[in-house]
């Protein structure tokens, strides 16, 4: 255990900056979840607790457009999730559990390279590679790209479950005579399975809520839902607005959390 001395939040001024840190990141969140339950078309006069304007996400004027977007969103995200999982998964096996090769560090690094490159160049950069190529803009470019940009979200809490298994289960499943694909299937894959929930609900999140990339390699008339918020913003904030940006932090957490804990149970069970 780490002497008073050597813990961080003993250090003058430690504790004020955290609170003042979680203040201008979780009170914008706070207000805009608060004024989303205002009875008043106004987004800075409170005038009462209502629900009016969840119903009017669902079944006022805008509720198709925003109905098509959610479903162009989960459409995509579901899409993306899977495949950058599936990609993730034989990336973290080929990388742990193979043999060593020439340039596997390379390999590691340009996995995680969407990690460390601003998301603004890599929508540039995907956007360009698009036009060189003639590649149609629409929901398919938007699928590719995310499934580039999600998988190293996916791959980090595999490769870190791989990592916490040790390979002795799989060398005594090889000496009772089981195929590497028995292996695998039996042994293996059932220890792996929280990582690879985790990893997907990460990819998930991550494609459902991101706007930069989808911004830009979007064809004309199609919209996701980060990209219909935004292109309702730019006619004035409505409340209605609110509403949405709180089912959608709602959603989030709710899958982040569950993330965390399907993590957190595979670590227990070890």
């Amino acid at each position: 255990m780490a002497k008073p001395s050597q813990r961080i939040s003993w250090y003058p001024g430690f504790r004020e900056m955290a609170w003042l840190c979680l203040i201008i990141l979780y009170a914008p969140l706070i207000i805009v979840t608060i004024y989303s339950f205002n009875n008043s078309p106004s987004i800075t006069i409170w005038k009462g607790f209502s629900f009016v304007w969840y119903n009017e996400v669902f079944f006022g004027p805008e509720a198709a457009k925003f109905k098509q977007a959610t479903i162009n969103s989960l459409t995509i995200a579901i899409l993306a999730a899977v495949t950058s999982t599936v990609i993730a998964t034989l990336s973290a096996l080929a990388m742990i559990r193979g043999r060593a090769f020439r340039g596997q560090a390379v390999t590691f690094g340009l996995i995680n390279l969407p990690l460390m490159v601003p998301e603004i160049v890599t929508a540039v950069a995907t956007l360009i590679f698009f036009a060189s190529i003639g590649f149609e803009r629409g929901l398919l470019s938007i699928l590719l790209a995310h499934i580039v940009f999600c998988i190293p979200f996916a791959y980090l809490p595999i490769a870190a479950r791989l990592q916490g298994i040790s390979s002795v289960y799989e060398q005594a499943a090889r000496d009772l005579y089981a195929t590497p694909g028995q292996t695998f299937r039996l042994i293996l894959f059932p220890m792996m399975l929280p990582g690879i929930l985790s990893g997907f609900l990460l990819a998930f999140i991550i494609s459902l809520d991101d706007f930069i990339i989808t911004n830009f390699v979007k064809g004309a008339g199609v919209e996701t839902l980060p990209t219909a918020i935004f292109g309702a913003v730019k006619q004035g904030i409505k409340p209605n607005i609110m509403a949405i940006s709180t089912l959608m932090l709602a959603a989030s957490i709710l899958l982040v959390s569950i993330s965390y804990l399907i993590s957190r149970m595979g670590n227990n069970r070890d």
